[in-house]
């Protein structure tokens, strides 16, 4: 599957202090430390719908740190999925009397467009469900042959499932309680209530056919991938045993990330799958949560017909925190369109301050567990100080350029 194009990445001059991010898994901040290569798997969309500003918010904090890597010096291998077959897109698809292919490619695109307006650095492996449903089954035929699968006690449908037993430290990840599992996974995609599972919590891994649903051939049976092993499948093929970061929106931590890192690791005994668990938060609007049963989504395409730069946009999802559940206003825009003017008339200033400060003050707030409100605050003290004192003693031709450069490579807002 293509992604979407990529951009050029300023080099900024200079040592960035070491990423620190909150790890979901160890409830705390802790350092990254990649190798000459980070690796780093972030949950895709499952295409029923346009991209919202929930979205936009997650994949904007996984591309700060990509951006961050790079300025370390790090090479990035970023895998991202694409649920292109799943009951969601199905039910849509049926609802509106649409082809379910044609549904999933039209958003997938539009999804693209958005994340290019946005200016998300596109992953280097960009992998939909259909196209790897090989590489799925394949895994799930392995998880069936060690026992950490099992087929459904049913004649009609012997789907298989994952024994959620079947590797230490299930429940590492989320730490939820069993009891918080069991009331979160119906509400999440889960099937508690299937008969003919050994256990209420086991996830599924592949789906026989039924009739009029989208089905392929396989060892295991014509049928179709689950949710959660399609992911495991794609990060372990693209990026091996462990990686860097798997990340995702808050929601994901259970069921998805902790039945994904079950599926790999009972394969593969590494653990864990992932070194950091990253979650985002959840975005609302005006003070209630934001979601399709509500009506209330804020689309990203919808805001670029309105002909609003995507920059305020990215600078008003980054004056919240990206780990806080926060609130999307008519407000927050105006302030991202009034900053977004600020910085640029400062950066076509004809001089100003020697930028290795700012510069520096940037870095170490956003490798402090990606503190963007205070990056934005110390470049808002930048451009005041430009803006007002003009021409100060001292000041040279290149600063505003300078600090123009670190701006687009590290928080990803061209200011040109």
């Amino acid at each position: 599957m293509r992604a979407w194009s990529a951009i050029d990445v300023p080099r900024v001059p200079g040592t960035p202090p070491p990423l620190r991010l909150f790890d979901t898994a160890s409830d705390g901040v802790r350092p990254t430390a990649p190798g000459a290569t980070a690796k780093m798997y972030v949950c895709g969309i499952t295409p029923y719908d346009a991209t919202h500003l929930g979205h936009a918010a997650t994949y904007l904090a996984f591309d700060l740190i990509n951006r961050l890597w790079l300025d370390a010096g790090h090479d990035v291998h970023y895998v991202q999925n694409v649920t292109d077959v799943d009951d969601p897109l199905l039910e849509r698809a049926d609802r509106d009397g649409e082809d379910w292919v044609v549904l999933a490619m039209r958003e997938t695109a539009l999804f693209r467009e958005d994340m290019e307006s946005l200016r998300i650095l596109p992953p280097r492996d960009y992998i939909g469900a259909v196209e790897a449903v090989d590489e799925i089954s394949e895994l799930v035929g392995k998880l069936l042959a060690s026992g950490a699968g099992y087929r459904a006690d049913d004649e009609r449908f012997p789907d298989v499932y994952h024994d959620h037993t079947a590797t230490r430290d299930f429940g590492y990840v989320s730490r939820y309680s069993e009891a918080e599992m069991l009331e979160i996974f119906p509400e999440r995609g889960g099937d508690p209530d299937r008969k003919g599972k050994r256990h209420p919590l086991d996830a599924l891994l592949w789906r026989m056919a039924r009739e009029g649903e989208p089905s392929w051939a396989s060892d295991l049976g014509e049928g179709r991938p689950g949710w959660h092993v399609e992911c495991a499948a794609i990060a372990l093929n693209r990026l091996g045993d462990q990686y860097d970061v798997q990340g995702g929106g808050s929601d994901l931590a259970f069921p998805h990330h902790e039945f994904g890192s079950a599926h790999a690791e009972a394969l593969t005994g590494a653990h864990p799958l992932a070194r950091h668990y990253c979650h985002a938060g959840m975005l609302g609007l005006d003070g209630e949560k934001m979601s399709k049963s509500k009506g209330n989504l804020v689309f990203v395409s919808r805001l670029r017909g309105d002909r609003v730069d995507p920059m305020a946009v990215r600078l008003a999802l980054m004056s919240g925190h990206w780990r806080t559940d926060r609130s999307w206003t008519a407000g927050l825009l105006t302030e991202g369109q009034a900053r977004l003017h600020r910085w640029r008339e400062a950066a076509a200033a004809p001089t100003g301050p020697d930028p290795d400060d700012v510069v520096a003050r940037v870095r170490q707030h956003l490798a402090d567990d990606l503190d963007t409100p205070g990056a934005l605050a110390a470049l808002d003290a930048w451009a005041d100080d430009v803006l007002t004192r003009r021409d100060g003693a001292g000041w040279t031709p290149d600063g505003p350029s300078r600090v123009a450069d670190a701006v687009d490579a590290l928080l990803g807002v061209t200011l040109r």
